[in-house]
């Protein structure tokens, strides 16, 4: 495939058309002046003589809707069996071209319609109106372009920005962070050569953010298509097939500004909705095997985890499980005393997931019950195209029935088994189309594949998500679509390489077979990072990979150092190898062991730090882990293997093979950022090549940085039955451990109000302490100081860190992290350290 120049003869000259007056036989028209609608700090102004948009932050222009901005992609004549998938405007292909008729018509004219409403003329008699309206937010413009009228098969935004900025959004991708000079589909396509055969869309979002502050949603299911960049550095298109619903349907998008991009991902929130918070517990760590032999493995591995003292959250049982897919049962050999082991397992202070698909299997007898009955209600699509599974076609879930009847089987699982959460998987077969003619699905309330491409994976996941406890569950999914966050989903990336390649990195298999990798361990980096500025704040990769396993010593220890530092550390391998197990085949072995227990346990430690980010996020929209070049645009660089985790944390996580040392762009304006394990200061701005044996994970503190963590016993968040064996939050959340780096004064609130702020003054170090309705136990104080200080107010010197932990106060200095003051305080208050 290659990119498609859209600069033909005929384009040109429709273009030029717009440069005429609307009736070339009269004089020019007068002027008609500009129109502007004001939001916050924002400004939109409508140029009806220019007949350009432009919006602006504080008086300073964000982006620039040109004249050709709002074009409409003309045929001779639009037809119902045609599929206008706008992906091959962009990109060539040998199924699926251009029709040979289209032209783009841009406006020659705009005209006030009422205060809020334009009419735009095209060439050939064609027309729409522009509607604009205020966001739901500050800072926000909602415009819609309806009531067109013409043959118009696409229509197609276009806009000017600065041409060095960076782009961020549009959902997950493998390749880069930063979506500047790249065409990306809004929808699955077929790719012949990567070797999983289509392009990996698994969450194409239609949100870009500029990193000058600027925004562009545009709320639609339809098929669509971003070329960032890819022709002119200060252009953006994004065109969508709209086909025979152009004049019914229009097209609505919105435009953000914002003092910082990272603000921009709130209005994507606001006009879809606000994330659903997955379960504290479902944060991880989590383990799974890939092929569970049954109960007793089950059991064996709850009872693995606690014995090894790795901490760990929950853990989901992959097929096989059932008698068939899917017979919402246990297979009664394999998972002979079902309650039983569901007792134990929880008793361990784990929650349970199960795997899931919306299909019956067609070629296994013990679905005959359910497929007669499917068959019979008419709960299936009544057309529909080929699919992409092992199993059969999907259950049509915009039928209302269909939808309360699988719901009701699925429920046996939440209800008796007590299961609270859900891998989702496949669910892609519906895609709009793979030549020129529709891949034609029709579903029971009227839809087709032109929008449930999207729409049905907003389905399948609120089904599940329905059925989850109230305060939250565990939703695992690989696919996710506009608006899919309100049901809670933490994504992940599908089926990744097991090992260090880059996406579409040509390599050789054991055999010596060449193929496109969809990528290991630097796509899953990345692809959480595209995430989370496009509105989906939860990732959790399979730690280690899944496709040509298993995963080696070195590459499972650097992909379980990076999880240990994303949203959601989720551990399994499409082999089902685990870190406890040793195996001169893999060279998992005691050392790497220890390793894992290190990091799983500090992602567990982490809680409070990620789960008060998550909070605010349903405010301020900020995504938890932050690409560094979002994070900080100033930078001018984008780099793929390092961000932001919250506000004071820098990750730049190992990402090649043999590698150990990696170098290290430290963001100018932040100030100093000091090394988490051993204290070394980085001053603001620099650049630094830092050791990186294969035991650590480059992570960086930034000065007065505050973390709240957990105590360092902790294994796990639900209820426990065997507290002695079980050191869980729910049992009690103890003590709140506070790492502090040195600098200037900053404050830290967590989720459930306790708040810890510093500050200094004349050499002495003030700490302010507040206790929250959870955290009220107490605080250990962390302060990384390369000197022992004179004196700690009001608290008794101890020798050392046991003596501090039999204590009900006190301090004392060490030399952890290259020196180390160490305060334990019974209850909020202020400590002064001088």
């Amino acid at each position: 495939m290659r990119p498609i120049l859209r600069s033909s003869t005929l384009a040109s000259s429709v273009v030029a058309l717009a440069f005429l007056p609307h009736c070339s036989s009269e004089s020019a028209p007068a002027p008609q002046g500009t129109r502007a609608f004001d939001s916050g700090d924002s400004k939109l102004v409508v140029d009806l003589d220019a007949g350009t948009l432009v919006l602006s932050y504080k008086g300073a222009t964000r982006v620039t809707l040109p004249k050709d901005a709002l074009a409409l992609g003309a045929l001779d004549a639009v037809k119902d069996e045609a599929n206008y998938d706008p992906y091959w405007l962009y990109v060539e292909n040998a199924l699926n071209r251009p029709p040979d008729s289209l032209r783009w018509l841009v406006p020659d004219r705009i005209e006030p319609l009422d205060a809020s409403s334009f009419t735009l003329r095209y060439p050939e008699n064609a027309t729409a109106v522009l509607r604009i309206a205020t966001g739901a937010l500050p800072g926000a413009f909602k415009l819609s372009l309806t009531d067109v009228q013409g043959p118009i098969a696409y229509l197609r935004l276009r806009t000017r920005s600065d041409a060095t900025e960076g782009f961020y959004g549009l959902g997950e991708f493998f390749d880069d962070v930063n979506q500047r000079g790249k065409i990306r589909a809004m929808q699955i396509e077929l790719d012949g050569e990567l070797e999983s055969s289509y392009n990996e869309a698994h969450a194409p979002i239609p949100l870009l953010l500029g990193t000058r502050g600027w925004g562009l949603f545009v709320n639609t299911l339809r098929p669509g298509a971003f070329a960032v960049a890819s022709e002119e550095a200060d252009r953006v298109d994004a065109a969508f097939g709209t086909g025979v619903a152009t004049r019914t349907e229009g097209l609505t998008f919105h435009l953000f500004a914002e003092a910082h991009p990272l603000d921009l991902t709130k209005h994507y929130h606001a006009v879809t909705g606000k994330p659903r918070l997955p379960a504290r517990w479902a944060l991880g760590p989590w383990f799974w095997r890939n092929d569970t032999t049954g109960q007793d493995e089950v059991m064996a591995d709850a009872k693995a985890l606690r014995d090894n003292d790795l901490a760990t959250t929950g853990l989901w049982i992959d097929r096989p499980y059932a008698s068939a897919v899917q017979t919402f049962d246990f297979d009664s050999v394999k998972y002979y005393d079902g309650k039983t082991m569901m007792e134990k397992v929880h008793g361990l202070g784990l929650r349970v997931a199960i795997w899931h698909v919306p299909y019956l299997d067609e070629k296994d007898p013990n679905t005959q019950v359910y497929r007669d009955r499917a068959t019979s209600e008419g709960f299936y699509p009544k057309t529909h195209g080929p699919n992409f599974n092992k199993w059969g076609v999907p259950i049509d879930l915009a039928n209302k029935r269909a939808y309360d009847w699988w719901q009701a089987l699925v429920s046996a699982y939440t209800v008796l088994s007590k299961v609270e959460g859900f891998k989702l998987d496949y669910a892609e077969d519906i895609v709009p189309g793979l030549t020129a003619a529709r891949n034609k699905w029709e579903f029971g309330d009227g839809s087709d594949e032109r929008t449930m491409h999207a729409g049905y994976t907003l389905l399948y996941h609120k089904l599940y998500a329905d059925l989850l406890p109230k305060d939250g569950g565990f939703l695992l999914c690989r696919h996710a679509n506009v608006g899919d966050q309100v049901n809670g989903p933490i994504l992940w990336p599908g089926d990744l390489d097991a090992d260090f390649s880059k996406h579409r990195d040509k390599v050789k298999d054991s055999s010596g077979k060449s193929y496109i990798a969809v990528g290991g361990l630097p796509a899953s980096v990345i692809a959480g990072l595209t995430l989370g500025p496009s509105g989906f704040p939860f990732y959790g990769s399979d730690t280690g990979g899944y496709r040509h396993g298993p995963p080696k010593k070195e590459l499972f220890t650097r992909w379980f150092e990076q999880t240990a530092l994303s949203s959601v550390m989720q551990v399994g391998n499409g082999d089902s190898t685990v870190p406890w197990v040793a195996d001169p085949k893999t060279g998992f072995d005691a050392e790497m062991l220890g390793w894992y227990r290190t990091y799983a346990r500090l992602h567990l430690r982490l809680f409070p730090y990620e789960w008060s980010y998550a909070q605010k996020l349903l405010v301020d929209g900020r995504p938890i882990q932050r690409p560094l070049g979002l994070a900080y645009p100033e930078l001018g660089a984008h780099p793929n293997d390092a961000y932001m985790f919250g506000d004071h944390l820098l990750v730049a996580p190992v990402v090649a093979e043999g590698q150990r040392t990696r170098a290290v762009s430290f963001p100018k304006g932040a100030g100093r950022f000091y090394d988490y394990w051993t204290g070394e200061a980085h001053d603001d701005g620099s650049n630094a090549t830092v050791a990186a044996p294969l035991e650590t994970l480059p992570l960086f503190l930034v000065e007065g940085g505050i973390v709240p963590l957990l105590r360092p016993t902790i294994d796990a968040m639900a209820p426990t039955t065997e507290p002695a064996l079980v050191d869980s939050y729910a049992t009690t959340p103890g003590l709140l451990w506070v790492r502090i780096a040195p600098g200037p004064g900053r404050a830290f609130e967590l989720f459930d109000g306790a708040r810890v702020e510093h500050s200094t003054a004349g050499g002495a170090l003030t700490i302010n302490l507040k206790d929250g309705a959870e955290f009220k136990n107490g605080f250990v104080l962390e302060l990384i100081a390369r000197a022992k200080p004179a004196s700690v107010s009001g608290l008794t010197e101890v020798a050392d860190l046991a003596a501090l932990e039999a204590a009900p106060s006190g301090w004392t200095w060490t030399k952890d992290v290259g020196g180390t003051i160490f305060i334990k305080i019974p209850t909020g208050t202020s400590v002064v350290v001088k």
